[in-house]
């Protein structure tokens, strides 16, 4: 049996902006990372890792792991796999050689040029059927909020 506790107002989970902020994101995420799995079998990690090397070309894992915000374990199994996959080489930096530079194959380029139209695709239609108001208040409030976090 459910007990309510006196507190007033209570606070609804369901009605909780952190919260609705967060199950939209991952309902998205999880539609679009049905896409990159099923296309490439990628996880999230690999498919970040591939996305911030086509982004930005060379970089350790340290600043993919920065830039898309994962946990370094998460960054090196993705970059054990995508290098098992041979979409990536690790190459030691010339002025410091207990750095590891990563950056993507030909295979791995082409993986992500490919990905790249996938991922436009996925956005033009998500924000498509928020219709032109709703797309441009959806990238207004998450500017908005991104500045309060920044």
């Amino acid at each position: 049996m459910k007990r309510k506790i006196d507190i007033d107002p209570p606070l609804i989970l369901e009605a909780f902006t952190p919260y609705r902020l967060n199950k939209a994101a991952e309902a998205v995420s999880h539609r679009f990372a049905s896409l990159y799995r099923d296309q490439y079998g990628l996880t999230r990690p690999e498919w970040r890792t591939l996305a911030t090397l086509g982004q930005f070309g060379t970089m350790t894992a340290t600043a993919i792991g920065t830039h898309s915000s994962m946990h370094k374990t998460k960054v090196s199994r993705a970059v054990l796999a995508l290098e098992q996959r041979r979409w990536l080489l690790r190459k030691r930096d010339e002025t410091d050689r207990r750095v590891e530079n990563l950056v993507l194959t030909p295979a791995g380029r082409k993986a992500y040029l490919d990905l790249v139209k996938v991922a436009h695709d996925f956005e033009a239609e998500l924000l498509q059927q928020l219709g032109p108001r709703g797309a441009a208040a959806l990238k207004n409030g998450l500017e908005a909020l991104e500045k309060l976090a920044g």
